[in-house]
């Protein structure tokens, strides 16, 4: 039985991992090493970074802290866990090597210390995590605590959670501390604005309302208009990807954005469309161009209700939105205010508590900020000479001589930092506004910026250059202030002696400036509101003002003054509208003259302080009064104290305030110090700089300005010790009370001790790690698809962290590596190119490559290293062997090309020495095989089809097994192909490994396969199918095909191949000869019911065959010659039965010659079989067109003459008619007795009624050929040569009587059969030059003879009578021949010309009269002769 349709294609999804099948599979997996073969070599591919790139990517994307060496800290126990910030993870610790110097207490507490009357812990090992925050912060980092043990009461385990959670808190709000003041002041590090946009990830809950769209769409529920095409490719989609496990597990793990959703769709419809035919007037691309907009309508939900949509309702979409676009913000450069709120999130740190850090801090001010990076600076470089005295403070290197590299890189760092702060511009804190938080300023590196750092590096030089104590020593033409004077003249009042009219204006000028005027303005209304701005290098400035009346008189030269006003503003002075008394002159009317001034004068960025004091000094202001002081800013590190006179651009006095500690005194210190028994004259509250041999003594006479000096000047000086001011008494109001309520209210709420600490008494290294572990915690839960990416403002941070705090760049990114493995590990998908970036950077690091500048390599940075290294190798394993799940359909992209780059680099030995190609290739090539072995697995599990294929399930048919054997392989073809199109690409450097793998793949199916095949009965063909299936996908695959699976797939089947073709060639001849044998011969398609049967059977048989598409071609050539053999074999037995049914049909009737015969539809039937043999045999027996064989040819020539004795057939047996005919009319013959009878008794009636039954007759016949044979050549070429021998047939009968006349009788019948003849057979299509012969034209000429002599003879009415036609419209439109007089009347008779009528007429009347002169002669002798013959003389019969 013949089944060449294949079933359906059925597609399915793999979903996640399961595992691997036990026992039935290690027997496959055996077997299958048997199909499988040894891998073959392929180029070596080397996916290492330079070290540029690395260095580069390092610095720019994950923000290298490699201005700070390490912390100088060696008492610490780091926690190296990747499970989360804080003591996580006790088996991976990192134990530094403890102190026996006496070092300050490393504890989160700052205020105890040596100086604090407490005992000091050596060690400073962080707590765990509190669980007390919420989820979000806690997850993935902060592990649960225990369940309390039942022998120990629940007060004390609750009393320990609660002093877990508080020292948790205490330890998170410290490290808001450092990191709000890395937010305050960034001086190292500026957000990127270079990194890549992150798109936002699908959730879980996205995903089922995505499906729940598209399904919509496919149902026809939404108003999206498509065509069949889209709606498949969206089916597809659907099936495919959306419902797919393992993007559900990609989805849960966050690895997906909505733009992977978009690009799968895109490229899968990108094939779709491409495989489309063209159309006239439409585009491919704009075709894809309108699929991806209805994508994208069908994506965001276009037409759905909003009760549909998840959380549906205008309000709930508003606060949804609103979220979104606050997140949104987080991937572009984030302003200090939401830098504090970042991360005031991701510390878990409350509101109210950030005020008041904030104010605590002074982290508006800009001064105190970068007083306080001076701070710690000095102590860092303290640190680093208590270490460089005792090196047991420091950790163990890898070598001994790197611990003096190590204080090296140490005070290379700090002078760094010390340049990247003197590059700042010096800037004023905004004071005004305590609550504000000032916008982040990004400094771009311009050429203004290089060339101040430029500078400040030479300043630094000269610190250590200048002078025999090391110090730089300002002159008065360092000291450069700018000011910027804005003066507003409003309103003047007292003008009461001026006429109303009288026009009055003012003037304005600083001292060595240009004049200004103001508007005229009538002296009834002397407003204005005129502002001049003046730009003057005087402190202490002077602004004079006039008041002028324009003169009356014609000949007045000058405008009187009416009025003048000197004023000399302050930075500090009022600038609001004030009124002022004006001099007059002293003859003036007027006396009391007002004018209203706004005066305004801006202090300089380099101004820090200024104002009134009184001042004595050893070696500047030797005399004890009241000056102008200005406290300068020169540069980050250098201030001045400046004393000026008015109208003096260069102070008066100054000294610098380099080394000087500031401080209250008391009065009777002050007047120590200057030497006098009695009070000083002049100022109340006292404060002093002291320096070695030196110091100065000030005092003002407000507390309040007392205290802001000193403040400034603290800030200035960079000194450790606060300043803290004299008690005053209780119930007093004190200003200083006021200034001090911040850090009262901090200290209330107990913040002191986070606000007082030093940094430099701290592990930042651990301090890091949780900031950093917390940060990605919250990174990986926001809303975006970041693959563990940190935003430009987390990086931000980071960055100036490590750099401002000393964290070594090799731990930073070692805690980042365990970090991110460990969620990786835990199902969270994370980007390999990042691991990578970390991962290259420690190995450059560890290598001694100095990727950050820093040269010594600690031991535990070595071990911890490759214990990581250990750990990612596994689970880049683990990624490669599960590519298909842990990247579904090569998502995200590029990540498994990244992942194979990784796995490489890991394998390197060191930095420098690439690893060798086999070692790559070999840990990739049993990660594939393993894959083979993982992806079947899972693949027959999803089919359900597992239990039945092991037999391990009793009971199953052999069909059922064949059924899903016959799925699973439709699943496994799909599935290789998703990997070509998704993976293919990424394993481009090991394509042949790949390939192994898919031989691999094949091995394990091959043994269900050859199981289930086992179990088949014979002579059964339902597995044909499966090797459709297989065959179809191998032989289109290049590396595949002719592969092993290939090759066994073709053994397999090979036997049942020629089994199938050998019974089927016995069928097919059995059904031949019984067909045939039975066969009725009735008219069915195109043959008969056995032709139609034979030639289906045959062609299905050779489609089947061919539809294979055998993979060998030397078999495949075999079957495809025995098939045309068997075709021309069966097609001429077929042609010979045919041929001999045809001759006995013949045979039958024979003497049945009557007019009315009509030619049987059987003899039809047989021609249709030769006929569609004829057709059918170029197909059965030539080869795509060409008969390579011969046997087309053979059975043609058989074909054709069959036919042709056929046709000979057909027109004998339709000539037998007419010649039964044509011998009626023989007995009308001339000198015929039988005929002089019939004239006279006129018994068989009149020729015509014998013509036109004969017409009737070839009429039936041509009706009968047309409606029963289906070749129309065939027909005409039939008519051709019956229309030409019934004339040759009649031609010859004529000829015959060339010297006879016809028969009246005869005239008629033969007149009327060759005009209908003529007109019959040109209305079946016979070619007019085969109609119009020369034979023809000589029988028609003749009869237009015999015609007119029988109606000359007779007459016309006896003529008619005999049946002859009087009309000229029936006579014969012939072209009429003259005979030629050399003629003896046999056929021939001359050629032929056109006839004019009277040449007609003439010839006719010729004709006439030898016409009459023959029929006297045959009167008298055929009477005479008559009557003789009756009477024995001439007057006998009378």
């Amino acid at each position: 039985m013949i089944d060449p349709s294949s079933s359906e294609e059925e597609t399915d999804e793999e979903g996640v991992e399961e595992p691997h099948r036990h026992h039935h599979h290690s027997q496959r997996a055996a077997k299958g090493q048997d199909v499988g073969g040894s891998f073959a070599g392929g180029p070596n591919n080397t996916f290492g970074i330079t070290p540029g790139q690395l260095a580069g990517h390092g610095n720019s994307n994950l923000g290298v802290g490699g201005n700070g060496a390490g912390a100088a800290s060696s008492t610490a126990a780091t926690s190296w866990g990747g499970g989360g910030g804080g003591g996580g993870g006790a088996s991976n610790s990192l134990d530094v090597p403890q102190s026996s110097g006496s070092l300050p207490s490393r504890s989160v507490s700052p205020g105890l210390g040596p100086d604090g009357g407490t005992s000091t812990s050596t060690t400073a090992t962080l707590p765990a995590h509190s669980p007390s925050l919420n989820s979000s912060h806690r997850s993935g980092s902060l592990p649960r605590p225990l369940s309390p043990s039942p022998s120990l009461s629940s007060d004390k385990n609750e009393q320990d959670f609660q002093e877990r959670e508080e020292e948790e808190r205490k330890r998170r709000l410290q490290l808001y501390v450092f990191v709000s003041r890395c937010v305050a002041y960034p001086f190292n590090a500026k957000q990127p604005t270079d990194m890549t946009k992150r798109q936002l990830k699908v959730t879980k809950q996205q995903l089922e309302s995505l499906q729940q769209r598209f399904q919509s769409f496919l149902k026809g529920e939404t108003p999206i208009l498509a065509d069949e095409a889209f709606h498949n490719a969206v089916q597809s989609y659907t099936e495919l990807f959306l419902r797919s496990d393992r993007v559900l597990h990609a989805v849960t793990a966050g690895g997906l954005s909505s733009q992977d959703f978009r690009d799968v769709f895109r490229l899968s419809v990108e094939r779709r469309v491409r495989s489309l035919p063209d159309i006239d007037g439409l585009s491919k691309e704009t075709v894809l161009t309108s699929w991806m907009v209805k994508f994208d309508a069908i994506f965001k939900g276009v037409g759905e209700d909003d009760s549909r949509r998840p959380g549906g309702g205008p309000r709930s979409q508003q606060q949804q939105q609103a979220q979104l676009n606050q997140t949104l913000h987080s991937e572009l450069a984030l302003s200090k205010e939401q830098l504090y709120d970042l991360f005031q999130q991701i510390l878990g740190v409350k509101k109210f508590e950030h005020q008041l850090l904030f104010n605590a801090l002074q982290l508006d001010s800009s001064d105190e900020q970068a007083a306080a990076i001076r701070r710690e600076l000095d102590g860092r470089l303290q640190k680093v000479a208590e270490m460089e005295k005792n090196r047991k403070l420091m950790p163990r290197f890898v070598l001994k001589e790197m611990e003096v590299l190590y204080i090296e890189e140490l005070k290379s760092s700090i002078n760094l930092l010390m340049a990247n702060l003197e590059s700042l511009p010096v800037s004023k804190g905004s004071a005004d506004s305590r609550y504000g938080l000032q916008r982040f300023k990004r400094y771009n590196v311009s050429g203004k910026r290089r060339s101040s750092l430029l500078r400040s590096q030479g300043s630094l030089s000269r610190l250590d250059q200048d002078g025999p104590d090391g110090e730089s020593t300002l002159s008065k033409m360092d000291i450069v202030l700018s000011f910027t004077l804005e003066v507003i003249i409003m309103e003047v009042k007292g003008l009461k002696s001026l006429a109303p009219n009288r026009i009055v204006y003012c003037t304005m000028e600083v001292e060595g400036g240009e004049k200004l005027q103001t508007d005229q303005a009538e002296a009834s209304k002397p407003m204005w509101d005129t502002q001049g701005d003046f730009t003057t290098t005087h402190p202490l400035p002077q602004v004079k003002m006039k008041l002028f009346a324009e003169a009356e008189g014609m000949f007045a030269l000058e405008d009187k003054e009416l009025g003048r006003i000197v004023l000399r503003p302050t930075p500090l002075a009022s600038k609001f509208p004030e009124w002022h008394k004006m001099e007059v002159p002293k003859n003036a009317t007027d006396k009391d003259l007002r004018i209203k001034i706004a005066c305004r004068m801006d202090k300089p960025l380099n101004m820090k302080h200024c104002g009134y004091l009184y001042a004595w000094g050893k070696g500047v202001w030797k005399k004890w009064k009241k000056r102008y002081y200005v406290l300068v800013q020169v540069s980050q590190y250098t201030f001045a104290m400046c004393s000026y006179k008015e109208k003096k651009t260069e102070p008066s006095e100054m000294f610098q305030l380099d080394g000087y500690t500031v401080d209250y005194i008391e009065a009777a210190s002050a007047n120590l110090m200057v030497g006098m028994a009695s009070d000083l004259d002049g100022g109340r509250f006292f404060f002093n700089a002291v320096k070695e041999g030196d110091s100065v003594v000030f005092a003002a006479d407000d507390e309040a300005e007392s205290h802001l000096w000193v403040m400034a000047l603290y800030r200035a000086t960079g000194q450790s010790h606060k300043p803290a001011p004299p008690l005053t008494p209780s119930g007093k109001s004190s200003t200083i009370a006021k200034i001090q309520g911040d850090t009262d209210r901090a200290r209330k709420h107990g913040m002191e001790e986070y606000i007082s600490a030093d940094p430099v008494k701290f592990d930042h290294s651990l301090l890091f790690k949780l900031v950093q572990t917390l940060t990605l915690d919250f990174r990986l839960n926001d809303p975006f698809a970041s693959l563990g990416w940190f935003s430009p403002g987390q990086i931000f941070v980071l960055d100036e962290y490590c750099a401002r705090y000393g964290v070594r760049g090799c731990y930073r990114h070692l805690y980042y590596l365990a970090d991110l493995l460990y969620r990786a590990e835990r199902g969270t998908m994370i980007d390999p190119t990042l691991i990578h970036y970390s991962f290259a950077f420690c190995a450059s690091h560890v290598h001694g490559n100095r990727p950050d500048g820093v040269g010594t390599v600690t031991h535990e940075e070595k071990d911890k290293f490759q214990e990581i290294k250990e750990r990612l190798r596994v689970r880049l394993e683990y990624q490669i062997t599960n590519f298909r799940s842990c990247f579904p359909f090569g998502r995200p992209e590029g990540a498994l090309k990244a992942t194979l780059s990784l796995m490489e680099r890991v394998l390197m030995k060191d930095i420098m020495t690439p690893v060798p190609a086999e070692e790559v290739r070999a840990v990739i090539k049993k990660c594939l095989e393993n894959a083979a072995l993982i992806n079947y697995n899972k693949l027959a599990s999803e089919a359900k089809v597992e239990d039945d294929l092991s037999g391990e399930q009793p009971g199953v048919p052999p069909m059922k097994k064949l059924e899903d054997l016959i799925h699973l392989a439709e699943l496994c073809v799909d599935l290789l192909q998703q990997n070509e199109e998704h993976y293919a690409e990424a394993f481009a450097w090991f394509s042949d490994l790949l390939v192994e793998h898919a031989e691999i793949f094949w091995s394990f199916f091959a043994v269900d396969m050859d199981a289930v095949l086992a179990e088949q009965l014979p002579d059964t063909w339902d597995s044909f199918p499966l090797f459709q299936i297989l065959n179809d996908y191998l032989r289109m695959d290049d590396n595949l095909k002719n592969g092993r699976f290939h090759q066994h797939l073709r053994d397999t089947f090979a036997p049942q191949v020629v089994r199938y073709v050998d019974l089927m060639e016995s069928s097919i001849a059995q059904s031949i000869h019984k067909g045939f044998e039975k066969e009725k011969w009735e008219i069915k398609g195109n043959g008969c019911s056995t032709s139609e049967d034979l030639f289906w059977k045959l062609d299905a048989l050779q489609s089947f065959i061919h539809d294979l598409h055998w993979p060998d071609a030397e078999f495949a050539r075999h079957l495809e010659q025995r098939l045309k053999l068997m075709a021309c074999d069966m097609i001429e037995s077929c042609i010979q039965r045919t041929e001999n049914a045809f001759q006995q049909w013949l045979k039958k009737g024979v003497t049945f010659n009557s007019t009315d015969y009509v030619l049987p539809a059987e003899l039809c039937a047989m021609v249709n079989v030769v006929l569609d043999a004829k057709q059918q045999s170029f197909k059965l027996c030539a080869v795509d067109g060409v008969d390579v064989h011969q046997y087309h040819t053979k059975i043609d020539e058989l074909i054709e003459r069959t036919s042709s004795t056929m046709s000979q057939g057909v027109v004998s047996r339709l000539l037998s008619v007419l010649e039964s005919v044509i011998s009626k009319l023989a007995r009308y013959d001339e000198g015929s007795i039988l005929g002089s009878i019939l004239s006279f008794t006129n018994v068989s009636g009149s020729g015509r009624d014998l013509g036109q039954s004969y017409v009737n007759f070839t009429r039936n016949s041509m009706d009968q050929i047309r409606s029963k044979v289906n070749d129309e050549l065939w027909i005409l070429n039939l008519f051709d040569a019956w229309y030409a021998a019934q004339i040759q047939m009649l031609g010859t009968w004529l000829a015959d009587r060339m010297n006879h006349s016809l028969h009246p009788y005869q005239c008629t019948c033969l007149a009327h059969i060759v005009k209908k003849l003529y007109t019959d057979f040109e209305l079946q299509g016979v070619i007019e030059e085969n109609l119009n012969s020369r034979l023809y034209q000589t029988v028609s000429t003749r009869m237009q003879t015999e015609e007119a002599t029988c109606a000359l003879t007779m007459g016309m009415s006896g003529y008619n009578e005999m049946g002859g036609e009087e009309e000229a419209e029936s006579r014969p439109k012939v072209k009429i021949s003259e005979t030629s007089q050399s003629s003896t009347g046999s056929a021939g008779m001359g050629s032929t010309s056109s006839l004019d009528p009277a040449t007609y007429v003439n010839k006719i009347s010729n004709v006439t009269t030898q016409v009459v002169g023959r029929m006297g002669n045959v009167f008298g002798k055929g009477l005479g002769g008559l009557g003789g013959k009756l009477g024995g003389g001439p007057s006998s019969w009378f």
